[in-house]
């Protein structure tokens, strides 16, 4: 990691974090009154709420604690709750005051890595989607503002997907604007409005059956004609096609095309297999892929030469190869609108603002989401020894330094999300900043999202 990341245990001098921030007015700054009282009155219920998610970590698509902790948490501050909402551990909290108005969305996401725990801090975003709408049903009844605000909790981020799949059964509809925030390395209380990288799931599997002659006694009895499915290693090898070998090729391939491959890109994946022993042919191997570009469109063409490696280790073994898209995720679309409004709230209240860390190099399901509607996605900087998806960064989830970085980050998502619901002209350029995108753009989202997987 960089030499001027947030380290923990670093003391950094209030004076110089002040000097960090810049000058002038934010949009109605009693808004941000109202933000922090709220906020700072729900610190003890969020600390608790962190620590019970980042305590019970779950896999994508088995959030059950995490979704019956946060609805009852949602419930318990007045909000309409929907649990199962549209998939099994997907859920709903709405509130509206008044008649009329926009709607805004905000997003928790919930699930763990698999041995490692809450490797990319996803208590934290859960807590932030709840700190952020709290504060928003605040100022709406406080300031007598006409409006909903949404937050959804999605399940599935970690390789499933999870907002694609809501966005292609309708859970997104009639959301103008979508907020969201991700915590990852990066200077002392700092937030990052970088993109990330597309990335599309392969699944390949090899199998390597093979023909065996009929064989008839004298008396015309027939003992074997059909298919056998292995061979032993050692007795009669070349009776059998090596899947496992086919998987190892195509490995090889991949790792070869590397080279040729432009150093934004990134392809790296995984052997599975089932019943392999040493003194058999393996008649089946499985193979986990991860493509990933800066753009959709880039990525799109680095499956194509992926592919290719897997066609050709099957050609060069005798094996039969499937190949599976799986789910398919885009790059964040950062809406230069709110980007901008974000940028001004959290840099004249919190700390710097930059468009190079934060999760660049790693990808989220809630780029399509960026794709369909006007959506941000900013990262916020942890003290950490270690990046996501390791065990440093599971620890570093669980520190007061990152709890309260968290809720600087949810205070100015929550502004920018009342900006939203309360200024005209402002939405106009949302909307606008939106409306940029190309229509091929557009139909890569419903591309992505009819790509995904049914999951419950």
């Amino acid at each position: 990691m960089s030499t001027n990341f947030w380290q923990p245990g670093e003391v950094i001098d209030s004076a110089s974090a002040v000097a960090q921030l810049s000058s002038g007015e934010i949009y109605r700054p009693e808004f941000l009154d109202d933000v922090k009282s709220t906020i700072q009155a729900l610190d003890s219920e969020l600390v608790a709420l962190s620590h019970d998610i980042h305590e019970h970590p779950e896999t994508r698509f088995e959030e059950h604690h995490a979704h019956d902790a946060l609805t009852t948490f949602m419930e318990k501050h007045g909000f309409e709750v929907t649990r199962h909402y549209l998939m099994d551990t997907a859920w709903i909290a709405k509130f509206t005051h008044g008649t009329g108005g926009r709607t805004l969305g905000v997003n928790s996401e919930m699930d763990a890595l698999p041995g490692i725990g809450h490797a990319c801090g996803h208590n934290l975003i859960a807590i932030a989607g709840v700190a952020v709408a709290c504060a928003v049903k605040s100022a709406l009844e406080k300031f007598d503002i006409a409006g909903t605000v949404v937050l959804l909790g999605t399940p599935g981020e970690e390789g499933g997907a999870g907002k694609a799949i809501l966005l292609d059964r309708g859970g997104y509809q009639g959301i103008d604007a979508c907020l969201m925030c991700h915590p990852a390395p990066g200077p002392a209380y700092s937030a990052s409005l970088s993109s990330c990288l597309a990335r599309q799931r392969i699944d390949v599997e090899f199998s390597g059956h093979t023909q065996v002659i009929s064989i008839k006694f004298g008396t015309g009895a027939q003992v074997n004609n059909g298919i056998c499915h292995s061979a032993h290693a050692a007795l009669s090898p070349w009776e059998g096609q090596n899947a496992l070998d086919a998987a190892v090729l195509a490995y090889t391939n991949i790792s070869v095309l590397r080279q040729q491959l432009k150093p934004t890109h990134r392809v790296h994946g995984i052997f599975e297999g089932k019943d392999w022993t040493p003194n058999i042919i393996p008649d089946y191997a499985k193979m986990v892929w991860y493509v990933r570009a800066p753009t959709r469109a880039e990525m799109e063409v680095a499956v194509q030469r992926i592919k290719a490696c897997f066609e050709g280790a099957a050609l060069a073994t005798g094996c039969r190869v499937q190949v599976d898209m799986g789910n398919s995720t885009c790059e964040l679309r950062q809406n230069n609108a709110l980007s901008d409004e974000f940028a001004d709230v959290f840099s004249k209240t919190f700390g710097p603002i930059d468009h190079v860390y934060g999760i660049s190099s790693a990808s989220t399901d809630f780029g399509n989401v960026t794709y369909a509607l006007p959506a941000i996605h900013p990262s916020f900087a942890i003290p950490t020894s270690g990046g996501n998806h390791t065990i440093a960064f599971t620890q570093a989830a669980a520190t007061k330094e990152a709890h309260y970085a968290c809720l600087n980050v949810s205070q100015a998502l929550a502004l920018t999300g009342l900006r939203v619901l309360t200024d005209d002209t402002f939405f106009a350029k949302v909307r606008h900043s939106s409306r940029s995108l190309c229509p091929h753009d557009r139909d890569h989202v419903r591309c992505a999202t009819r790509l995904t997987r049914t999951c419950n």
